[in-house]
């Protein structure tokens, strides 16, 4: 489970393009989003590295990932 920070989310549409983000990498990702807290939590196999430029490039910074 990686835990990460997220700017710029702000709604729903937000939640969407960075679940569709994870889940490009890793199609069996599971992806918990709190907008309020800026927290994504992510389930995959993928890595850490992976998973955090596939939300930058989406358009979304990445502040600490864990």
């Amino acid at each position: 489970m990686y835990q990460l920070q997220v700017e710029n989310m702000s709604c729903g549409h937000c939640v969407g393009s960075v679940t569709k983000a994870v889940q490009g990498i890793d199609p069996a990702a599971q992806v918990q989003i709190d907008l309020a807290s800026k927290s994504v939590k992510v389930e995959s196999s993928a890595a850490l590295g992976t998973i955090s430029a596939a939300i930058v490039e989406a358009g979304y910074p990445v502040t600490s990932a864990q």
